[in-house]
């Protein structure tokens, strides 16, 4: 299902890294950096979680200058069972909440939703919002972080942060122009260290049906940005995407989770993951890259593996999805 705006823009958006993150080379992107440590202050890993969100969508309601009360939508996600930490943090704002869930790729579904309330003018002003915490995935989705076991090169690394960005029916520079819902696939893969190879084949269902959908060719989008497949399923999708449907990506793609770490420094193995790991790429280094001009036209594409590990230690497969969403400079 691929959908087109005319009246869905991007009033602001606001980023928050954590320590990784700090120490990669997109830092100077993020708005804030909380670098100290990987509890915040906080007890518990899963309340860490919930203060990176508070605190984003606190600190971007003050950088537009805006009240609760201004906001008719929040939407949001994350990793945690039941969606915890959104949930959570709804609770400290007086706003509707809608809580979603697609994994690491929750980002793009929210964008969706909340591009669709304002399109149809149900809503005026919507922020999305997503998080994660590397700690409180490991422990939840792999063997837990205190078993110290090895992992292959394959794995990926969650990426610890927030992000939030406000949607509204005012123009602005930068706008949601189209997005396409993706589908679940699954080929079968059952390996939950390479996710990469897991999300590849979604991603390239989602790029697929957006372009051809709109009679488009890869080279109409300046960048076409996935998720977290990392340095292993962007080559996947590179290949799948020549054999699968005869198009040639290459030229116009990246990886969030390629760039979002210095990959020959940092120990992150195959690079990021998790659902803060796209949206802190496309909307801190992207975005900010969009406002001066110099990028003009994303497909914005985030990646989930939405699988439950009960039902992967039930020999189950992992299926995954993708959804994509174009992101325009407004012309002028």
């Amino acid at each position: 299902m691929t959908s087109k705006y005319n009246n869905v823009y991007i009033k602001n958006t606001y980023t928050i890294g954590g320590l990784y993150e700090s120490q990669g080379p997109l830092k100077k992107y993020f708005d804030r950096l909380y670098d100290h440590d990987m509890y915040y202050g906080e007890k518990s890993l899963e309340k860490a979680e919930i203060k990176l969100l508070k605190d984003n969508i606190s600190y971007l309601l003050k950088k537009v200058n805006y009240q609760e009360d201004k906001i008719d939508l929040l939407i949001s996600g994350d990793l945690e069972n039941q969606i915890a930490a959104s949930d959570y943090m709804a609770r400290s704002f007086n706003i509707p909440f809608l809580g979603i869930f697609s994994a690491c790729a929750t980002s793009g579904e929210g964008l969706i939703i909340g591009a669709n309330f304002v399109e149809s003018k149900k809503a005026k002003n919507c922020i999305v919002s997503t998080v994660s915490h590397n700690m409180s995935a490991e422990k939840q989705f792999r063997n837990p972080t205190e078993y110290g076991t090895p992992k292959p090169k394959t794995s990926t690394f969650t990426v610890t942060g927030s992000a939030s960005i406000l949607l509204t029916n005012e123009k602005n520079p930068i706008k949601i122009e189209s997005s396409t819902i993706g589908k679940v696939t699954d080929l079968g893969i059952t390996d939950v260290n390479h996710m990469g190879a897991v999300m590849a084949p979604a991603a390239a269902d989602a790029i697929y049906r957006h372009l051809t959908n709109l009679k488009r060719k890869p080279e109409y989008y300046d960048l076409i940005l996935t998720g977290d497949l990392g340095i292993y399923g962007k080559n996947i999708l590179i290949e799948y995407m020549k054999k699968q449907y005869n198009m040639d990506i290459s030229k116009v793609y990246n990886d969030a989770g390629t760039i979002i770490y210095d990959l020959d420094k940092q120990p992150v193995l195959a690079g990021g993951s998790g659902p803060c790991c796209s949206a802190l790429v496309g909307f801190g280094y992207y975005f900010k890259q969009m406002e001066e001009k110099k990028i003009k036209k994303i497909l914005y594409v985030p990646t989930g593996a939405i699988f439950s590990p009960t039902l992967t230690f039930q020999k189950e497969s992992i299926p995954a999805i993708a959804h994509a969403v174009g992101l325009e400079v407004v012309n002028e």
